[in-house]
């Protein structure tokens, strides 16, 4: 079946994780990605091993499938008319350069938009294109910090904690993919493209969300938690006899629920805990109670008990548990990808389902430079003996 964006070619000039992983939903979507790497080096995740599957790293692997690699030696001019070539039979561009980069090799945005005025343009950078930041290097770990984010993160009287994968890479490359797509809806209003500036610091400003609220509206730093909730209490861990669960109590309700099971149910009409906001100012007294308690049974009880009562609850899995999840499973979220040099890669897949425009994963993450030549025959239109010099004269 043909992808939502069937027809839609991406060329994806970004590397490491923010960049490709933007480009990967899009492919993921039905669009042709066509990615550009430097001959001989390629994305720098490839080399961000072990872990290896038939000589390709697991993190090169989680952010490329879906796409083409072609390669093109951007120092040399031949590579950037190749480049310009193809942007202009392109409609989206996604590229993380340093800012004025592309634009001092002459394939910035104002000069490929001015041969393809319907060329969608979106730049990934740490900051954004202007501001006195604009020139500073985006990593997602200062990203982390920088935004806030660490400070929240970790227990209350432990050192600021980062988040274990690169969230903000993550986050930056949602907000971007969602930023193209309505591009695409205005251009099939207005017939023309335009330029979409996206950053690592700004992004995950944006989704401190309550926390960077509460601060706005009250004037008061947000502190750390641990796994607790500022404003909602009990939502956190606990130790059940046996190992960690998480209980998430939204309302009274769920904290009366909670009390029966627990065989406390005149905890819920204390007027120490009885309301939400009240249960928030006696925290440490509650949350001493319900420890207590919990520390009695196992983890699986526990569960049952709170699912069967409709409180919000769960396990802490390990990775190797959260693939064995019947509900994982269940929406095939597991693929086996054929590849080239591995036999096969187990990737994760997609994680919407639509029902007449299903994400797919079409193809395995590209070697460095394996559709270069197919590329540059059937878009470019070069003999095999122009691709070769080119090839040996090292612009490609």
């Amino acid at each position: 079946m043909a992808g939502a964006l069937d027809g839609i070619r991406v060329l994806d000039l970004s590397r490491v994780l923010a960049g490709p992983y933007c480009t990967m939903t899009l492919g993921d979507l039905g669009a042709e990605v066509i990615k550009i790497e430097q001959p001989g080096v390629g994305d720098d995740t490839r080399r961000w091993g072990p872990p290896w599957a038939g000589g390709e790293s697991a993190y090169y692997l989680c952010a490329n499938r879906n796409k083409k690699s072609v390669t093109l030696n951007l120092k040399d001019e031949r590579a950037r008319d190749i480049l310009r070539e193809l942007a202009r039979q392109s409609d989206i561009v996604v590229e993380n350069f340093k800012v004025g980069a592309l634009d001092r090799m002459g394939i910035g945005y104002a000069a490929l938009s001015a041969t393809n005025p319907k060329l969608i343009w979106c730049s990934i950078t740490g900051y954004g294109q202007d501001g006195p930041y604009a020139d500073h290097a985006g990593y997602d770990f200062v990203a982390q910090g920088e935004s806030g984010l660490m400070s929240i993160t970790g227990e209350v009287d432990g050192e600021p904690m980062k988040v274990g994968v690169a969230v903000v890479d993550i986050t930056t490359a949602l907000f971007a993919s969602n930023a193209i797509l309505a591009a695409l809806h205005a251009r099939d209003r207005t017939g023309r493209g335009q330029r979409i500036d996206t950053a690592l610091m700004p992004s995950a400003v944006a989704w401190l969300a309550n926390v960077g609220s509460s601060y706005l509206v009250s004037g008061e730093m947000p502190q750390r938690y641990g796994n607790a909730h500022a404003t909602i209490v009990p939502y956190q861990t606990f130790k059940a006899r046996d190992h960690w669960i998480i209980v998430g109590v939204g309302n009274d309700r769920q904290f009366q629920a909670l009390c029966a099971l627990m065989g406390r149910p005149e905890l819920a009409s204390d007027e120490r805990f009885s309301t939400n906001p009240r249960r928030v100012a006696n925290r440490d007294e509650l949350i001493a109670l319900l420890a207590e308690i919990f520390a009695t049974e196992d983890g699986a009880t526990w569960l049952a008990g709170m699912t069967d009562a409709g409180i919000p609850c769960g396990p802490i899995n390990t990775v190797d548990q959260v693939f064995d999840h019947p509900q994982i499973v269940h929406r095939e979220m597991v693929v086996d990808v054929p590849h080239p040099t591995a036999g096969s890669v187990r990737l994760v897949g997609p994680p919407v389902i639509m029902s007449d425009t299903p994400a797919q994963v079409r193809s395995h993450p590209p070697l460095l430079g394996e559709q270069t030549d197919e590329i540059l025959r059937g878009r470019i239109g070069l003999s095999n003996d122009e691709i070769a010099r080119l090839r040996d004269e090292g612009a490609i």
